[in-house]
């Protein structure tokens, strides 16, 4: 084998990469992988601290500084869409939260593939191995909040994750009142039934950020792992793929070549190497080797937005902390020590839920769903949006806050209905794509959005939670359905969690790219592994998807190639 020859070629060392890369040169047969990133390596620790993760996606080293096109349904706004440039890909720069899912969302998807490859109960399995899972909790009164069975995680992954070790005081106060103000308590988010009130579950390790790189940290001799290397095109034989070009440079590949670039840039790697709508690529006079109209379509995501109100100080002691430029050096000095204290504490363990509304299905705009979408919606463990609280937005926006005694709450999404698309802007390979998410286009995502803001309001309203609250900054002008919908329009982002723009599916017909083993429809040695396969948008954070995407392609791998004999 040369140094430019290997048996399989991975592209994109985010989650699903890292994954689907490690798992295979672990194989009993050890073949030699390939796994190039366009980012550099990220070795800077002071970049993982758990309590500054919501600041790290604003080093622009990191991240590719990706805009939504202008949204129609949003005030005409462009919106971040910030993607991971590193080792680690976006598990770098992500918010840390650390959620699988629904499992009727893994029994859904291998319902529409015919494959119980997706079942949950072979999804779980993959899970588990990925991850090392902390449980603990430190104090005796806080052990009603959490109590995830030892069935449901692993505890040999290279993943860790878990619940932060100290919490904020008012963590406890916000989850006992949204409880008193008639939310259900979840005892795990990750058992494959979501629904609830809980802690929320970090990608996190003793007050430090886990990352996808964790999972090649050690790599066998077998992986080799080529950053600051972005692939413009994959190396076609006719319809055969047999290796990528990168910068110039050529790598082939004896195997497979495996694109886990990611929704927003695995198209654009298969539409520059003539892979894609015939339509499309002629406008740019791209050679057309395989016209497949889905791949840059079907793109979802969940869409979200914030409430603020401020809290009576005594209720938790961030003003003590993050008015003094002393008290945080100090605590800078500590987390690089061992990972604890104030920087292990603060903004480092959230709660969080995702419920269902009986408003919602009731609704006009839910009944005229297709029956198929409303029995999903309708399933025992698939919500229809999701509640965090306790993110710490003067950490992103400092210039408006100067009392940090206040509480950010953020609704998501779940399940839009909306689609959008992905599509060439130039013939330039390293240009971006253009990304349109079409955000609350559609009548059902606008009537769920009201529904779950209203009841966000009526929580906040209730005298369990507003007997703390001072004033309320920043909702909509009044609880009516225009001023909700319009307040979302102004306001609302992406959660970065792009899906399903390399749609996998049965057959090459105009809704899928990709069949059920992840090959390409048309195109033999190229597979694609990430979160542009997935059919349907999980209701999670999407990074532990994305991670188990890339362990099932190395498991269906392993299985093709008899790598484990």
């Amino acid at each position: 084998m040369g140094s430019h020859s290997y048996d399989f070629i991975v592209v994109g060392a985010g989650p699903a990469g890292c994954a689907l890369a490690s798992f295979l040169a672990k194989s009993a047969k050890r073949p030699n992988v390939l796994l190039l990133e366009a980012g550099k390596h990220n070795d800077d620790k002071t970049l993982k601290v758990s309590g500054k993760r919501w600041v790290t996606f604003m080093e622009p080293s990191l991240n590719w500084g990706y805009k939504t096109t202008p949204q129609e349904h949003c005030s005409g706004r462009e919106l971040d869409y910030s993607r991971g440039k590193c080792v680690g890909g976006s598990s770098a720069i992500n918010f840390g939260v650390y959620t699988v899912g629904a499992r009727d969302d893994y029994d859904q998807w291998a319902a529409e593939l015919g494959d119980d490859t997706f079942a949950w109960k072979n999804i779980q399995p993959r899970f588990k191995a990925l991850e090392t899972f902390s449980g603990k909790i430190a104090r005796p009164e806080h052990q009603k909040y959490g109590a995830p069975q030892a069935a449901d995680h692993g505890d040999k992954g290279a993943l860790g994750i878990g619940y932060a070790k100290e919490w904020e005081a008012d963590v406890p106060l916000v989850l006992d009142a949204f409880e008193e103000a008639g939310l259900q308590r979840n005892l795990d988010h990750n058992s494959g039934n979501p629904l609830g009130i809980s802690l929320m579950i970090n990608s996190v390790r003793d007050g430090v950020r886990t990352t996808a790189a964790d999972l090649v940290k050690n790599a066998p001799e077998n992986l080799v792992v080529i950053s600051n290397s972005q692939v413009q095109r994959v190396i076609l034989e006719g319809k055969k793929a047999v290796g990528v070009e990168s910068n110039g440079t050529q790598y082939f590949a004896s195997k497979e070549v495996i694109i886990s670039a990611g929704s927003l840039d695995s198209p654009k790697i298969l539409m520059h190497s003539g892979i894609g709508p015939a339509a499309e690529l002629t406008k740019f006079n791209i050679p057309i080797i395989q016209d497949l109209p889905a791949i840059g379509q079907g793109l979802k995501d969940h869409p979200f937005t914030t409430l603020l109100v401020t809290r009576n100080p005594e209720t938790n002691d961030r003003n003590a902390f993050f008015q003094s430029p002393e008290a945080m050096a100090a605590a800078m000095e500590q987390w690089n020590e061992d990972g604890t204290g104030p920087w292990a504490r603060y903004g480092s363990q959230l709660g969080s839920g995702w419920f269902k509304s009986d408003r919602i299905t009731a609704s006009e705009e839910f009944k005229a769903l297709p029956a198929d979408v409303q029995d999903f919606l309708n399933r025992e463990t698939i919500p229809h949006y999701e509640l965090a609280s306790g993110f710490p937005l003067h950490m992103q926006v400092p210039q408006m806050f100067q009392d940090y005694s206040y509480i950010c709450l953020a609704v998501f999404l779940m399940n839009q209905q909306s689609k959008g698309e992905v599509r060439l802007q130039s013939s330039n390979p390293d240009d971006p794509l253009l990304f349109d998410p079409h955000f609350l286009e559609h009548p059902y995502d606008q009537r769920a959005c009201i529904e779950m803001y209203r009841h966000l309001l009526e929580l906040t309203e209730h005298p369990a939670f507003s007997k703390d609250t001072v004033a309320t900054v920043m909702r909509p002008a009044s609880n009516s359905d225009e001023d909700i919908l319009q307040f979302w329009k102004d306001n609302a982002g992406s959660s970065w969690h792009m899906t399903g723009t390399v749609k996998m599916g049965k057959d090459a017909s105009k809704d899928s790219a990709v069949d059920n083993a992840f090959r390409v429809f048309g195109v033999e040695g190229l597979r694609v592994a990430d979160m542009s396969v997935v059919p349907v948008l999980t209701n999670n954070h999407t990074q532990a998807t994305a991670y188990v995407t890339g362990a099932t392609c190395a498991d269906v791998l392993i299985r093709e190639y008899g790598l484990d004999q």
